[in-house]
């Protein structure tokens, strides 16, 4: 009896993790009868989830179309993962300032914009620029470049058709042909350069954080431009995607003091 009703359970988890990344992966609201044919669900469990999720605010329902979006309960979801992100990150964030003298950043796509949600100060006296918590476009910095390139394109460009490419600096890129032939060259070559594009006289070089194959996070080293010369970045590079590897694994296998995530699936 327990285990038929652990059983249950399971599934009902499931099917409401179904409707909730149908709408996730939508571009716009969906209706009744396009979230049965996405999750392949009876009416009546579809009815069930969505009142259950809705009093709980995890959806919502446009009152003008009926039709049904998620609620603000997800974001309460992200911001700790974030946090944690961060938390999970720091060791690495550490070993890569060590090695490069200079700051060690963290940050993820926020919507529209990369957010810095981890730092590791340089040991120079001359720190960077800038601080957990700050939120930049991302065409002009070499962290948001990085989470566009390994992106689905459809995505970046519906990011870049809604903020533009604004100039912040004199290399700022701000044509649209030249910023995505510049994610594709990122895309092939395995990392992203702000060459002073998002503030005058600093350089910034960046890498991605995968797990499972998808884009998490752009980790990044920043400092002023005569210290991160391009003839040096040769092996800074091959030791930042050594240490962001290290990171998607530990991600995978647990956190940063060694403690076993659960594994599902």
């Amino acid at each position: 009896m327990a285990k038929s009703k652990n059983a249950g359970s399971v599934q009902s988890v499931e099917r409401a993790l179904d409707l909730l990344e149908a709408l996730a992966q939508a571009d716009s609201a969906l209706g009744l009868t396009t979230l049965i044919q996405e999750t392949d669900l009876p009416l009546a469990t579809v009815h069930r989830l969505l009142s259950t999720l809705g009093a709980r605010g995890y959806i919502r329902q446009d009152p003008e179309s009926r039709r049904y979006l998620l609620g603000p309960s997800v974001l309460k979801l992200r911001e700790p993962y974030t946090r944690l992100f961060g938390v999970w990150a720091r060791r690495h964030l550490a070993e890569l300032s060590e090695i490069s003298q200079e700051t060690a950043n963290l940050a993820v796509l926020d919507g529209d914009y990369v957010v810095y949600i981890a730092q590791v100060s340089a040991p120079r006296r001359l720190r960077m620029f800038t601080h957990v918590g700050n939120r930049v476009l991302p065409h002009s910095s070499a962290v948001g470049k990085v989470l566009l390139a390994y992106s689905p394109r459809e995505d970046a460009e519906r990011i870049i058709d809604r903020t533009g490419l604004p100039r912040r600096t004199s290399t700022t890129i701000t044509d649209q042909d030249q910023f995505f032939a510049e994610l594709d060259t990122v895309a092939r070559q395995g990392y992203a350069i702000d060459a002073g594009e998002e503030e005058e006289a600093v350089r910034c070089i960046a890498v991605p954080v995968f797990v499972v194959g998808q884009p998490v996070a752009g980790m990044s080293v920043s400092g002023p431009a005569a210290r991160l010369e391009p003839r040096q970045q040769d092996r800074l590079i091959a030791e930042m995607t050594r240490i962001a590897a290290a990171l998607s694994a530990s991600l995978r296998a647990g956190n940063a003091d060694g403690e076993a995530f659960p594994q599902y699936g």
